[in-house]
């Protein structure tokens, strides 16, 4: 150990944009009456995306059985989702969310999300909101708007394939064209000879790093089969009611015009601990309240959380993730 390991890995100005960012956030959404809230950071369910892996602890104390497990959430997307079936209206939260196995340059175990809900709106509606944001937080110029690509037009235009049609094996060859190299983390995915799993792998490894030049990009309508916790819209080919905003290639949110259908829901949720459960993942508890409250009602509404270490890298212009901590996982 350094004699310098206490320091924070963030320098001191970046600290204090980053307080900035806060405030001004907080702001955007007084002046827009967009209630603030707090939620758990411990739940007795995880999340069941098989993406994703839930840190786990265990309780032990008066009030519940003995050495019950509590998980860390991912995001507080599902006691958000309560509060709207209760009749809160429109919410936002800024908090600590957590994701075991993931770190790098753009992510750390411990990150920051800002997550809020607009009842009434669609994914669109959302995107114009995320645009005024930016543009309260100074990262887009006066009238300046963001570009706005379909996921079919993105792959089109940059990998000259059509992801709702292309068959996994043309996805397959295309990828050997583009001479990627797939992480030992994805080889698993690949070899279920998931469309999914190629997209991804195109996606990240080729796509991404050709939207470096590109400041701003807004892609939405994704595959139904990405859904996620989005709306399906039948169109000719259905899509998922979904959008991500890049900056420079680095994804820095992830908006859906959010499913409100118990049973669905309940569906997507079974369906993830299956392939979860074939891929040899730990099977956590689903969100039963979650889905409690969709049966109750939740109103037509769309959601959107944003990577708040990502957006102060924007700002502070900084390439890495820790230099926006003050303390990275390693020096936590």
């Amino acid at each position: 150990m350094q004699d310098n390991d206490w320091q924070p890995d963030a320098e001191i100005r970046v600290l204090r944009l980053r307080a900035g960012m806060n405030a001004g956030i907080r702001a955007f959404f007084a002046e827009r009456g967009v209630l603030e809230v707090e939620t758990p950071v411990l739940s007795h369910a995880a999340t069941t995306d098989p993406n994703l892996d839930s840190f786990c602890s265990h309780y032990q104390g008066p009030g519940a059985p003995t050495d019950t497990p509590l998980y860390l959430h991912t995001s507080p997307e599902f006691p958000m989702k309560r509060l709207l079936a209760a009749g809160m209206g429109p919410i936002y939260q800024i908090c600590k969310v957590f994701r075991n196995g993931e770190a790098g340059r753009f992510h750390n175990p411990e990150f920051t999300l800002l997550e809020w809900y607009r009842p009434g709106y669609t994914h669109r509606e959302l995107m114009v909101e995320m645009q005024d944001l930016l543009q309260a937080l100074g990262l887009l110029k006066g009238e300046e708007g963001i570009p706005m690509l379909s996921y079919a037009a993105l792959f089109r235009t940059y990998a000259n394939l059509d992801p709702h049609r292309d068959t996994v094996q043309t996805l397959h060859e295309r990828a050997r064209e583009l001479a990627i190299s797939v992480p030992d983390s994805m080889q698993n995915r690949l070899d279920e000879a998931s469309r999914d799993a190629y997209l991804d792998l195109i996606l990240t490894h080729h796509i991404e790093p050709a939207l470096h030049a590109t400041e701003f990009l807004f892609v939405y309508d994704y595959p139904a089969s990405q859904a996620a916790l989005a709306r399906i819209r039948n169109d000719e080919i259905p899509v998922a009611e979904r959008f991500e905003l890049y900056c420079r290639g680095i994804e820095l949110a992830n908006g859906f015009h959010e499913l409100t259908d118990a049973r669905e829901q309940a569906r997507r949720f079974a369906r993830d601990l299956s392939l979860r459960e074939a891929r040899g993942q730990s099977i956590p508890p689903m969100d039963h309240r979650l889905i409690a409250a969709l049966q109750a009602g939740i109103p037509p509404c769309a959601g959107v959380a944003v990577g708040l270490d990502r957006l102060c890298m924007i700002l502070a212009n900084v390439n890495h993730i820790n230099a926006t901590l003050t303390f990275s996982f390693n020096s936590a």
